[in-house]
């Protein structure tokens, strides 16, 4: 995960900036869906995992030619972040989530860092879980589950549950569904990056959970 790109910075350049640590299998650099103009996000997947960690080493805080400021280089969903504690003060209640997805057709260039646990009901609305910051993600396909949602949300930060909702009758998703992130940056750029994001042949609709919304 690379944030802090300059604008002007293509994909080509990101993987010139990066090929010296290792082979690269995949990049991608976050548009505007609107004007097409670079978000200074991107994403690289090595072919080894101790390129990665060179690459994190060599280039996380450098400022490569054109930037302002320094970049931000970093796994992009480290298996070992924990809800840190200044988070549950930031969220006292968790509120009742679900979580959501896709059509698995999708192919993300990046690999996800750990398998998803526990999605099921336990803690919902109780607390430990379900503590962070909910995002509403909606116009999902009916065979969307909760994979899609994990390879969509992963690359941003520490994701604690997702979940789609379903029809109880069909076990269909009834077109929605809600991720749980701990960070509230990495959650705001989720939602800044996915909100109008084309998942097949749907324009998904993503923003920060209120009391508004569906229930699970």
């Amino acid at each position: 995960y690379v944030s802090g790109l300059p604008k002007a910075m293509g994909q080509k350049e990101m993987e010139q900036l990066f090929s010296q640590y290792g082979r690269i299998i995949t990049s991608r650099i976050l548009v505007d869906q609107v004007t097409g103009v670079s978000r200074g996000v991107g994403f690289i997947r090595f072919d080894k995992r101790v390129e990665a960690e060179e690459a994190v080493r060599g280039l996380h805080g450098q400022k490569p030619l054109g930037a302002a400021e320094p970049i931000t280089v970093k796994f992009a969903n480290s298996p070992g972040q924990k809800s840190g504690g200044a988070l549950l003060s930031l969220c006292p209640s968790a509120r009742r989530y679900g979580a959501l997805h896709h059509p698995p057709q999708l192919g993300h260039p990046w690999e996800w860092g750990h398998p998803p646990r526990r999605w099921g009901l336990a803690g919902v609305g109780l607390g430990a879980p379900g503590t962070g910051w909910c995002i509403f993600v909606y116009n999902l396909a009916p065979e969307a589950d909760e994979s899609v949602l994990w390879q969509l949300f992963g690359p941003f930060g520490a994701v604690t549950n997702v979940k789609v909702i379903r029809d109880f009758a069909t076990n269909k998703c009834k077109g929605f569904g809600f991720v749980t992130m701990t960070n509230y940056e990495e959650a705001a750029m989720a939602i800044a990056s996915l909100n109008g994001y084309r998942l097949g042949d749907r324009v998904l609709q993503v923003s920060f959970k209120t009391s508004k919304q569906h229930k699970a």
